[in-house]
Formats: C-alpha cells, sequence, structure tokens
C-alpha cells in the first residue's frame, strides 16, 4: 500500500503557473461580482453573479466571450422555464416535472457545449428558492449578465491567458524524442536485445504519435488565445514551429513506428519472421547511432537558430548514416528469404528516414523553417 502511494505521489504533477494564475482570476472575479450585486446592487440571489464570473475566466478570452452568450441564454431558458411553470400550476413538485425536461432536453441538444448545464440547474435553483415573481426573475438575468461581464473582463484584462509556449515546448520535445528512442535501438541492437525490450521500444514509437496528436491540440489552443485578446502584443511571443515542422516529425514517427514493428516481430519467438544477419544489425545500430545524432541537432537548430558549426555537423552524421545504411544493404538477398524480409523491411523504413532527415537541396533551405 505504501508503495502504490508512494507511485501515487510521483504520478500527480503539481498546479504549473498557468493553473495558479487562472484559478485566482477565477477567485476574484467571483469576489467582485458578489461584491457588485450583493453590496452595491442589493440584488436578493447574489449567488447567480459570482456563479457566471468562475465559469467565465476559461482558458482564452475568445472562449470567455463565447461561453458568456451561451451561458446567459441557458439560464435565461432555464429561469423562464421555471418561473413560467410556477406561475401556472402554483406547485413546485408539479412546475419541477414540467420545466425540469424540456431544460435538460434544451442543456443536451443546443449547441452550448458544456453551458449546456446550466439550464436545467438553473430551474432547479428557481424552484429551490421560490423566487420566481417577475422582479425575481429580472434580478436573476441582471446579476448573471454583471457576472458573465465581470467573468470576461478580467479574463481579458488580467494576464489574459496566451499559449503559444506549450506550442513551443510540444514542437522542440519531438526531434529530442526521436533522438532518444533512436539511441536507444541503436544500443539496444548492438549489446542486444529480447522481445520484451523491442515491446518497450514499439510503444514508445506509439507515444511519440500521441505527443503529435497533442501537439496539433496545442495549435488550436494559441491560435485561438490570440483572438480578440487585448493584451497580446504585451505578451511576449516566441514565434513557433511552421506546420511543417508537424508534417516532417510525423513522418518521422512513422518510420520509428516501422523500425520497431519489424524488431519486435522479429525478436518475437510467436512470429516466423527470423532476424537479420548479426552484421546487418551492426551496421543497423550505427545507423540509427548517427541518425539519433541529426535528431539532437535538429532540436539545436530549432532552439538556437541555424550555424555553421551546427549544420557541419549535422552534414558530418547525415554522411555516416549514409554509409552505414550502404552497409547494411550488402547483406540483403541472401540465402535466406524470410531474413531478407525482415531486413528489407528495416531496410525501407531507414531509407525513408534517411530521406526525412536531409535537408532540401534548393536556395539552400530547410525543411523546418520557423513560422
Amino acid at each position: 500500500m505504501k508503495e502504490r502511494l508512494t507511485r501515487l505521489a510521483r504520478s500527480v504533477r503539481p498546479p504549473d503557473r498557468y493553473q495558479v494564475v487562472q484559478s485566482l482570476k477565477a477567485a476574484g472575479a467571483a469576489a467582485v461580482a458578489w461584491a457588485v450585486t450583493g453590496w452595491w446592487l442589493e440584488a436578493p440571489m447574489a449567488l447567480m453573479a459570482p456563479w457566471a464570473a468562475v465559469a467565465l475566466v476559461q482558458g482564452t478570452v475568445y472562449r470567455s466571450l463565447r461561453s458568456a452568450v451561451q451561458l446567459f441564454l441557458m439560464i435565461a431558458a432555464g429561469t423562464l422555464m421555471a418561473a413560467g411553470a410556477a406561475l401556472l400550476t402554483g406547485n413546485t413538485m408539479t412546475a419541477l416535472l414540467i420545466a425540469l425536461p424540456p431544460a435538460v432536453l434544451l442543456g443536451n441538444w443546443a449547441r452550448a457545449g458544456g453551458q449546456g448545464l446550466y439550464a436545467p440547474t438553473t430551474a432547479l435553483f428557481v424552484l429551490a428558492y421560490g423566487s420566481y415573481s417577475l422582479p425575481a426573475v429580472g434580478h436573476r438575468l441582471l446579476e448573471t449578465a454583471v457576472g458573465a461581464a465581470v467573468g470576461v473582463a478580467v479574463n481579458a484584462l488580467v494576464l489574459p491567458p496566451v499559449h503559444s509556449q506549450h506550442v513551443n515546448k510540444l514542437a522542440y520535445a519531438l526531434p529530442r524524442d526521436c533522438a532518444r528512442l533512436l539511441g536507444e535501438l541503436s544500443d539496444g541492437i548492438r549489446e542486444g536485445y529480447d522481445e520484451e525490450r523491442a515491446e518497450r521500444w514499439y510503444r514508445s514509437a506509439g507515444d511519440m504519435l500521441g505527443a503529435l496528436a497533442e501537439l496539433r491540440t496545442a495549435r488550436g489552443w494559441a491560435s485561438e488565445s490570440f483572438r480578440l485578446n487585448p493584451g497580446h502584443r504585451l505578451r511576449r511571443r516566441t514565434p513557433a514551429p511552421s506546420d511543417a515542422w508537424d508534417v516532417l516529425w510525423a513522418r518521422v514517427g512513422d518510420r520509428l513506428l516501422t523500425l520497431t514493428l519489424t524488431l519486435w516481430e522479429a525478436a518475437s519467438e510467436r512470429r516466423g519472421l527470423p532476424r537479420p544477419p548479426t552484421g546487418a544489425l551492426a551496421g543497423l545500430s550505427k545507423f540509427l547511432s548517427a541518425a539519433a545524432e541529426v535528431c539532437a541537432v535538429e532540436q539545436e537548430v530549432m532552439e538556437h537558430g541555424p550555424d555553421e558549426e551546427r549544420r557541419g555537423r549535422r552534414d558530418a552524421q547525415l554522411a555516416d548514416a549514409h554509409r552505414a545504411f550502404m552497409g547494411v544493404k550488402e547483406y540483403l538477398h541472401g540465402s535466406d528469404s524470410d531474413a531478407d524480409a525482415s531486413l528489407g523491411s528495416l531496410l525501407a523504413a531507414c531509407r525513408a528516414l534517411l530521406d526525412d532527415l536531409t535537408p532540401e537541396k534548393e536556395e539552400g533551405g530547410r525543411r523546418t523553417a520557423a513560422g
């Protein structure tokens, strides 16, 4: 039990700066909304204002504005449904049975995202408090409008969230993770590997494709965070790599997935695919080691910019990888057709990986220029 709790504690990440800032902003917005409606306007149900304010301190200013409209419409609908049913029936239970089904249906059917829940919950609040007269309904809508305005204003004017740094962090991690995995493959092939180790390599290659999906999601958040953001020009913005960067490393990830799958199947006793010859594996280890160095240089170039020293190191490692690849090709067309099949699959993935990592020739340009 103690070991399980220890592992759980290690897996739980502490909140980052963004989460702390947004939480403090939400609490501050709720306090301001409560003060405006409860103390200044002396509203009878000031709860609605801080409730709306907390809900609208969201991940982007654009999302706060869009959600404000959705939230106000849902709360207005829930309030009017509950008040109308109560005035018609004069009984709370009967009014609940009448108002709640359409309120829930509206929340699920309308394109309101997470704000759809506010239609039925508001109806429940109205009926539970028994405040459904015309002045009470008017106060409820006013309090909601004040809370929405405060939440949006706080999110837009107090450290408005910008997510470009997260994009850079994920993008720069791609060549680093590729270099790490290629290095592990090179060491494992040189030292000798078993099925369990090869399976771990394959799962690591799969995780890289998951990281690419996370990067695409982060790009969407970054683009949205600059829409309608009044403070984005005041925030430091580091240019993110272009979309071509994602395409390149998606291809590299596919090559690694093919390589690791072939190595895993060749190491499995349940498969009929034999391992390539020992000499071919030695050359493959050299190729993967050189490819790992190329990926490491790519990360340096993206973080610090290209220079002659980095270009020289990259070109030297690419030349080493090409020589190693040509050496491995000599073992093809041996006496064992099954071994040729596994080696051919590895060579095809290596050839494609070498092409992906080789910069374009024209204009001396690079395939992965920053956007």
